[in-house]
C-alpha cells in the first residue's frame, strides 16, 4: 500500500501538468526564432532611441527595455546593426511623468477660501515612434507614429510608473510585432 502511495504523491496533478506544458504549448503556436516574425529574421540590433525630452535616463531604460523584449519575448539573437537580420529604432518624442489623475480633499481652506486638494495618484505618459525594419528587404516589418504608453503610480513614487510605462511599451511592441504575420 505504502508503494502505490509514493507513486500517487510523486505524479503531477493534472492541472499543473497542464500549466507546466503551456510555454510548450505558445512556443509552437508563435514559433521559436523571431516570435511571430518572418522566419527568416532571428537576429536584431536595437539602436539607441533619439530623446527629445529633458529626460536623459530615458534613451537607456527604453533601449534595455526593448532589447530585453527583443531577446526574450520574440527569440531573437542581439547583433551589430550590420550584421543583424532586424534593426530596431525609434525616437522618444515627449515624457510627461506628473499628470494629476486621483485627488482627497482635506476639507480645510487656505487664505483665499479655496478649498486644500492633495494629488494621491499620478499618471506617467511616454510618446515614442517605433519603427522594426527587415535589413534585406528593407522593408518595415512593424512600426508605430506616436505610441503613448501610460501608467499611474501612488505620489512620489515615479520610478514606479516609469517602470509600469516600459512594461506596457514592450507588451506593445511584442504584441504589434506578433500581430503582422
Amino acid at each position: 500500500m505504502s508503494l502505490i502511495r509514493a507513486r500517487r504523491r510523486s505524479r503531477l496533478p493534472s492541472g499543473r501538468r497542464l500549466l507546466l506544458s503551456l510555454p510548450l504549448l505558445a512556443g509552437c503556436w508563435y514559433g521559436f526564432a523571431g516570435g511571430g516574425l518572418p522566419a527568416d529574421i532571428k537576429t536584431v540590433a536595437v539602436l539607441p532611441f533619439d530623446n527629445l525630452t529633458t529626460e536623459p535616463a530615458l534613451t537607456q531604460e527604453v533601449n534595455v527595455a526593448v532589447n530585453a523584449a527583443m531577446q526574450g519575448r520574440l527569440g531573437l539573437r542581439s547583433s551589430g546593426e550590420s550584421t543583424a537580420d532586424a534593426v530596431v529604432r525609434g525616437a522618444i518624442t515627449r515624457y510627461e511623468p506628473d499628470l494629476p489623475v486621483a485627488y482627497t480633499s482635506g476639507g480645510v481652506t487656505n487664505e483665499a477660501g479655496n478649498e486644500n486638494v492633495t494629488v494621491t495618484q499620478r499618471a506617467l505618459q511616454m510618446t515614442l515612434n517605433i519603427e522594426i525594419l527587415d535589413q534585406r528587404t528593407g522593408k518595415p516589418l512593424w512600426q508605430r507614429k506616436g505610441l503613448i504608453v501610460e501608467a499611474n503610480y501612488d505620489a512620489g513614487q515615479e520610478s514606479v510608473g516609469r517602470e509600469r510605462a516600459l512594461e506596457k511599451l514592450v507588451t506593445d511592441i511584442v504584441d504589434g510585432a506578433q500581430s503582422q504575420w
